[in-house]
């Protein structure tokens, strides 16, 4: 991974990283009670929002045990790992919404997906 240049830049860097870790962990968290909480013989609506729950679940699990390492990982694979759980985390958050009671899972959603792209900006 290329260090950030100057002390504010690898500041910068840090916290980014550890404010989406910590906001993978919520979402994750989140995730996982919502789709407990979803009948897994429901409807194909319900049915789909346990299947995106659960898979944003894993995916920000992994995300925040990569971002956990140091330096082990190369930064492009940091960058398409945290994209991927941008993307995975708008669109569990869309399905939330139609969901009654997934309000506040949908906004750990959205958070982990700013927390994403604000680190991803670090990676440039």
């Amino acid at each position: 991974m290329t260090p950030p240049t100057s002390q504010q830049q690898l500041y910068r860097f840090l916290e980014d990283r550890f404010s989406c870790a910590q906001a993978c962990t919520e979402c994750a968290r989140a995730c996982a009670v919502r789709a407990s909480l979803v009948d897994p013989d429901g409807t194909e609506r319900q049915e789909r929002v346990r299947r995106l729950g659960i898979m944003c679940a894993e995916v920000c699990d992994a995300t925040c045990r990569v971002l956990c390492e140091e330096n082990r990982t190369d930064e492009e694979s940091i960058r398409v790992r945290v994209e991927w759980c941008r993307s995975v985390c708008l669109e569990s958050a869309h399905a939330f919404d139609a969901y009654p009671g997934a309000e506040a899972t949908a906004d750990a959603c959205r958070a982990c997906a700013d927390a994403c792209a604000e680190f991803r900006e670090t990676l440039v």
